[in-house]
């Protein structure tokens, strides 16, 4: 699994979100190579009406750390991403 810092512009106005506005992301994709993760990040972000994908960070969590139920029951998301293959969650401001 890997976990990359990201920031995307919206394609449209939706919620508290203007048009061209760019937003900050942590993504959570459950995947084993690199390349095929970055490229998955930029696609749920593109589904989720964001262009101009712009990976900033990128960390590849320890294969020990997914088996280990005190930290999947301490980190929802991490345990979200692993059942559903990828997460995202998205933050108010840079």
């Amino acid at each position: 699994m890997y976990i990359f810092s990201a920031s995307a512009k919206a394609r449209k106005a939706m919620d508290d979100i203007e048009a061209g506005q760019s937003m900050p992301f942590i993504v959570y994709v459950n995947f084993k190579d690199l390349f095929g993760a970055e490229q998955l990040c930029k696609i749920y972000l593109y589904k989720s009406g964001f262009t101009d994908v712009e990976i900033e960070k990128r960390k590849l969590v320890e294969p020990r750390l997914l088996e280990d139920p005190r930290v999947l029951s301490a980190d929802k998301v991490l345990k979200d991403a692993l059942e559903s293959g990828y997460s995202i969650q998205m933050f108010d401001e840079h």
